[in-house]
């Protein structure tokens, strides 16, 4: 076997098709590392391997074409036959001598996201996962075409028949698709033979031992079909060909239905034993709040996805399968629209978006759009978005608990109306959904108090003024240990009783709006503030450091006295200045600093009132801009005083969903590229073309 590879592997490097083989790869991944990686600063190679993967579809039958095929066009086969070597040392000496070569291409590759680690965080065990799974998919690649090289004594024949198996194999999801989008016994045959979804989960960041196993299989496979081949021509000549063409189709079905087997076996294998997770932010792997939840659910819980199974994308297909995991309570289930495609309608008016989640137990249910799954940022300046966090497994475990309790259960927050209110962003009502909050409208008119189980009433962005009576009932409920969420605006104008409610607090609504520096703006526009945050249980929750505060109104406290106690959330800066125009239409200056977020409470009452200063603080734009920040200050302020403690719901973070992308100084970046994408590849072509000359010369 020795002797056969080193032939081989010299045989390589002594023509042009090895050589150009390399640099085909090379500069292959050099172009695509130079967009995505050094120019757009993406610092996960994922992006590359998937769009690589049709490349070997092309590159693997040039390679492939001869290694079987010309031995058997100029009869050197014949000493091969009849040689005292076994065959399967013959295959696997030819086998190692390419997959050798595809390797040195590799290695050269896995330099790669070291070169990236100057620049910035690297998630290198998600790097490497990626080269891994490529590794062995070109490996896998390279055994396919090996085996039909033997087939045909022509190299062109070979190769052509090559590339139409790869691409079998390469377009097996879109076939089954069109076969049956559920899902049948066909498709699950020839799903078997699907190359390209098993690099999923590796481009996904997860180390899928079952996808290691179905590689490893394919390829002893295909080098075990090889084998039969010339064990077939060995024995042409006797009357022992019968008996041997009985013996081999008998092993190939046996060897088939032991693959077949193995993978059957790993794929039964609970998912947190066979995929592990190599995310930076370790993305897959679920809390132990998770864990224990689901482990002690008592009920049946379904999770219906509304998509083909092969159709969702690869992250959440593993969360997915994890949750499956968990519980023989718990079951996952994949519908889509073309067999069933009124589905939706048991459990919603609206047909949810593509992938979109349906959970459900006895006769309640909850959707979690698929949309929600992960958290955005927007640029408004070029109209893009980029994704921030993945939040399945919070949407997931709060849909859980939500489905398998009554809703008397639930905590409950009351949002006021009959005031003109502007109303929060739909991420900040989704997120006490999230929390599984009962959310309620609370018009005082109707009402003669408070209701008793609230524990967050929320007055968002009053434009008329509440009644004398109203604001009687909110200062009994506070009077009685509850809490208030109270944000105002600049321009709201004259608001008396509610100036009158923080009054009561020791609260100063300053009129105008507040201007600041560019330290603390957003964009160098003075009233986009970035306000200085305090540290406390409110806070506590924010991790970038910035909370984006737009047209915002001042607020004063009154310190020196000690019938209030105050928590500081949000501060402008020292130069602060609020910017008024009195009622002649004369501009007038406030000078700062103000708050622009404060806690109040009354001493020796239980009653908290939380202010904030602006009424967009709490909308969806300006929480993108900041990345999730203000929506992370609202759930400290919900957290807070809203009491779950008693139910036990776990209540799970969203996950960051990449790290930060790398800066990379553009000449640098150019110079790497060039490097990688065309000086190397052009030396290994000069270098095969100048043996590959000097050898005819002779």
């Amino acid at each position: 076997m020795l002797a056969i590879f080193k032939r081989e592997f010299r045989a390589c490097f002594t023509g042009i098709i090895g050589w150009l083989f390399m640099a085909a790869i090379l500069a292959m991944f050099g172009l695509y590392f130079y967009v995505y990686n050094l120019l757009s600063g993406y610092p996960y190679l994922s992006y590359v391997f998937g769009s690589m993967a049709f490349i070997m579809l092309i590159a693997v039958p040039i390679l492939t074409m001869r290694i079987m095929s010309e031995d058997r066009h100029s009869r050197t086969d014949q000493l091969i036959l009849t040689a005292p070597v076994p065959v399967w040392k013959i295959v696997a000496g030819k086998y190692l001598a390419l997959a050798a070569l595809y390797t040195i291409d590799m290695a050269i590759i896995s330099i790669t996201p070291l070169v990236l680690s100057l620049y910035g965080t690297v998630p290198m065990g998600e790097n490497y996962t990626a080269i891994l799974g490529f590794w062995l998919y070109g490996l896998a690649c390279i055994a396919i075409g090996l085996f039909i090289s033997g087939t045909t004594e022509s190299q062109i024949i070979s190769a052509v028949v090559c590339f139409v198996v790869l691409f079998i194999g390469y377009m097996m999801p879109n076939f089954c698709t069109l076969i049956s989008e559920g899902g049948n016994i066909v498709t699950k045959i020839l799903s078997a033979y699907d190359l390209y979804s098993r690099l999923g989960p590796f481009n996904a960041g997860t180390l899928d031992v079952g996808c290691v196993v179905y590689f490893i299989t394919l390829i002893l496979f295909f080098l075990f079909l090889a084998v039969q081949l010339i064990q077939r021509r060995r024995w042409s000549i006797s009357v022992k060909r019968i008996g041997m063409g009985i013996f081999s189709i008998g092993t190939i079905i046996v060897v088939l239905a032991a693959a077949v087997l193995i993978n059957f076996g790993i794929s039964k294998i609970p998912t947190e034993y066979t995929s592990l997770d190599m995310t930076y932010n370790r993305m897959f792997e679920l809390t132990d709040k998770t864990r224990e939840y689901v482990a002690a659910l008592d009920t049946d819980v379904t999770i219906y996805v509304m998509s083909a199974e092969g159709s969702t994308d690869t992250t959440l297909t593993e969360t997915l399968s994890r949750y499956n995991d968990l519980s023989r309570r718990l079951h996952v289930e994949y519908i889509t629209t073309k067999d069933d495609p009124n589905f939706y309608q048991k459990y919603t008016d609206e047909a949810p978006s593509d992938s979109s989640l349906i959970v459900v137990s006895g006769s309640r249910s909850r959707v979690i759009d698929y949309e929600d799954i992960y958290e955005y940022s927007y640029d408004y300046t070029g109209y893009s978005r980029s994704v921030d966090a993945y939040d399945a497994e919070g949407q997931i475990t709060s849909a859980i608990g939500y489905v398998t309790l009554d809703s008397g259960e639930l905590p409950a927050v009351y949002i006021l109306s009959g005031h003109n209110e502007v109303g929060m962003g739909s991420s900040f009502n989704q997120a006490l959904t999230k929390a599984n909050i009962e959310v309620n409208t609370l018009n005082l008119l109707q009402e003669d108090k408070v209701p008793e189980d609230c524990q967050l009433l929320i007055i968002y962005g009053p434009m008329a003024d509440i009644s004398s009576d109203d604001l009687g009932k909110i200062e009994d409920y506070l009077a009685d240990g509850g809490t208030v969420m109270l944000n105002t605006s600049y321009d709201a104008g004259s608001l008396a009783n509610v100036d009158k409610l923080l009054e009561k607090y020791g609260i100063t609504r300053t009129g105008g709006i507040v201007m600041d520096d560019a330290g603390h703006s957003y964009s160098n526009i003075a009233y986009y503030l970035l306000p200085e945050i305090s540290d406390n249980t409110y806070t506590e929750r924010i991790t970038n450091g910035y909370v984006f505060a737009p047209y915002a109104s001042g607020l004063t406290i009154d310190e020196d006295n000690a019938d209030y106690e105050y928590t500081e959330i949000l501060a402008s800066g020292d130069s602060a200045y609020a910017a008024t125009v009195d009622s002649e239409g004369n501009e007038r200056d406030i000078e700062g600093p103000f708050l622009v977020g404060v806690a109040a409470r009354i001493a020796d009452e239980t009653g908290t009132l939380v202010v904030f200063g602006s009424i967009d603080i709490f909308e969806d734009e300006a929480d993108g801009i900041v990345a999730g920040s203000n929506l992370a200050l609202f759930n400290g302020v919900v957290g807070r005083h809203v009491s779950e403690s008693e139910l036990d719901l776990p209540v799970i973070p969203s996950k960051p969903y990449t790290v930060d992308n790398l800066v990379i100084n553009s000449a640098a970046g150019l110079v790497t590229g060039i490097m990688i994408m065309i000086v190397l590849p052009v030396a290994m072509l000069a270098a095969g073309i100048v043996i590959w000359a000097v050898r005819r010369k002779r």
